[in-house]
């Protein structure tokens, strides 16, 4: 690495320089408006340093050497006037961070838990589906790198729906998934019940897929240029380009400071003409992600197909830094490019400056769907495996209602699913957007439920209200059903709703032996992602419990997810051991 010295003009201070690093970018860029004095001194690695003295200027050097501790490197102060050099004092470096840790800019946003509710109180519970995986994925890639995920990375619902379940499929598009549930006791809590609600969409064969037209939106900034990103962004959009055929079109639109097309829309079958864009991609420049958001749906409608598939996929870190940078500008320009039947994509690459929070967002306003590609391996899955689900939406807006019946029920809480929460009257309202899903799609939603009468309410009964549950108990209100489930959903082409209702009974409870496969491995999913989050409602259940229920649901796992999800349940205890270690040592 080389190093130059820079003599200033007389009453400035000096300053070293060394080529500068993605990271040292970063700190530069966020350091720019503090005073002189207050941005962190410039750290220098392994190497030797010259000064050329001016004036009592205090240049800090700091040398690291192999296997020391910032607190233990050779470090010192060189007072130019004095031609000397004395220690810090004690503690004087504990602020700076090791020349070699990456600078951490990721972006998650903050959810509380959903709470326990009163049934007496708020009987009906109103969300919106999610069909997103990206959290699951991100966290395998933390726990990979070995660290335990923040507790706001952490979206126990996309954990859940990460995985494909085997409920009943539906028989036509026209009511375009079945719905499945189930009801056992909780693994966590054999006081409580699980309350399983399933999805299954129709599924669409390949070559029944209706044609796409495809506007690939890639970010070629600066920050792009680490292997997990453009390099592995490219072999991605390789994968798709391979499964796309002469009916299809395919446009490349690239952005940084500027934006630009790369390629007009281009049939699927050209594909050496496709490769070669993509051969051509490198990454360089800041990050304009508006203007390249603008042009891409542009192309988008320049290729629209009126019976077919039209989609947006934007692939980037989501580290937006020119142009429209406000969170909700951005999310409003894509709610309204929806409307003219445009859907996005988002998927997420990288590390260290990840925008989670957009991503996610800018893909729930766009009716599309966001995945994080941590390897080819998901880019596989996301873009081969689940193509027809990625792409092609068979019902929008889809949201579901559970009212549960006091007269049984005395509590409960939705796991997951915090950013989707509806108002009660939302649910009968066709001009409030909700999720999608995708041809083949699974969607999976748990309660957690105490029964009149248990042992495990956590919620005291107030000294002076109604005891409106044993009124209803001891009268004649449907002492049979536990819940009532409503489902809306519009079709793909559609602005009216459909209105479907199933009840949940009692006698459908079954001990947690007699439980499904599916139900033990949504239920030990729901109990890892809350473990992660804290395991706040979880009682003393841990990893170990959380393996076992797994192994019990592994059952049908042609493609090994299953089984990579119990490799990372063992990996997360052996972090958290490590971690709770850390901490007591302290």
């Amino acid at each position: 690495m080389a190093c130059t010295t820079q003599t200033e003009q007389p009453g400035k201070s000096q300053a070293l320089t060394t080529p500068p690093s993605e990271d040292t970018k970063a700190e530069q860029s966020s350091n720019a408006n503090l005073p002189p004095e207050a941005a962190p001194p410039q750290v220098l690695e392994d190497m030797p340093v010259s000064v050329a003295p001016s004036s009592r200027d205090e240049i800090m050097v700091t040398a690291r050497k192999h296997g020391r501790t910032m607190q233990e490197n050779a470090s010192v102060l060189y007072d130019a006037a004095a031609g000397s050099t004395f220690a810090p004092h004690p503690g004087q470096l504990d602020h700076l961070r090791m020349p070699s840790e990456p600078i951490n800019r990721e972006n998650y946003a903050h959810l509380d838990s959903n709470p326990v509710r009163l049934v007496s109180e708020d009987p009906v519970s109103t969300f919106s589906i999610d069909v997103d995986t990206g959290s699951y994925a991100n966290v395998r890639r933390m726990l990979n790198d070995g660290y335990l995920p923040p507790q706001d990375a952490v979206r126990v619902e996309e954990l859940i729906n990460y995985f494909s379940y085997e409920y009943d499929v539906p028989k036509n598009s026209r009511t375009p998934f079945s719905i499945n549930m189930e009801v056992a006791q909780t693994p966590w809590n054999p006081d409580t019940h699980l309350l399983q609600v399933g999805l299954k969409g129709f599924e669409v064969e390949a070559a029944n897929r209706p044609d796409a037209n495809l506007v690939f939106l890639i970010d070629v900034s600066g920050s792009m240029q680490d292997p997990d990103k453009l390099p592995l962004l490219k072999n991605a959009f390789r994968l798709l380009t391979n499964q796309l055929g002469a009916d299809d079109s395919i446009s490349m639109v690239v952005y940084a400071g500027a934006t630009g097309i790369i390629l007009e829309p281009t049939p699927g079958n050209q594909k050496a003409r496709i490769m070669n864009a993509l051969d051509q991609l490198s990454a360089g420049g800041r990050t304009n992600g508006a203007a390249g958001i603008n042009l891409a749906y542009q192309m988008a409608e320049q290729g629209f197909k009126a019976d077919g598939i039209n989609r947006v996929i934007l692939a980037t870190d989501g580290d937006f830094n020119v142009g429209t940078v406000n969170f909700e500008a951005l999310v409003d320009m894509v709610e309204e490019r929806r409307k003219k039947g445009i859907s996005l994509t988002t998927l997420g690459f990288g590390t260290g400056n990840y925008n989670d929070h957009l991503m996610e967002q800018l893909a729930d306003e766009g009716n599309g769907n966001y995945a994080y590609i941590d390897g080819l391996n998901e880019a596989r899955k996301v873009l081969v495996e689940e193509l027809s689900s990625t792409l092609q939406t068979i019902a929008k807006d889809v949201k579901i209602q559970v009212e549960f019946n006091p007269a049984v029920v005395a509590e409960y809480r939705l796991i997951g699913y915090e950013n989707r929460m509806l108002r009660r009257e939302d649910f009968n309202n066709d001009k409030i957007d909700a999720g999608e899903i995708g041809a083949g799609h699974t969607v999976t939603a748990l309660y957690e439920v105490s029964l009149v009468g248990s042992n495990s309410q956590r919620i005291d009964p107030l000294r002076y209200g109604e005891d409106k549950a044993r009124t209803l108990a001891n009268g004649e209100r449907r002492q049979d059903e536990l819940a009532f489930v409503r489902l809306r959903f519009k079709q793909p082409d559609g602005d009216v709703s459909t209105l479907i209702e199933q009840a949940v009974h009692r006698n459908e409870i079954v001990n947690l032996d007699s439980a499904s496969p599916e139900l033990a491995f949504a239920g030990a999913v729901a109990a890892f992602g809350q473990a992660l989050r804290g395991g706040e409602y979880l009682e003393d259940f841990g990893y170990e419990g959380i393996r076992k229920l797994a192994v019990k649901g592994r059952a049908n796992d042609p493609h090994g997810y299953r089984g990579e999800f119990i490799s990372l349940v063992d990996l997360a205890d052996s972090l958290s051991v490590q971690t709770n270690d850390r901490v007591a040592a302290r």
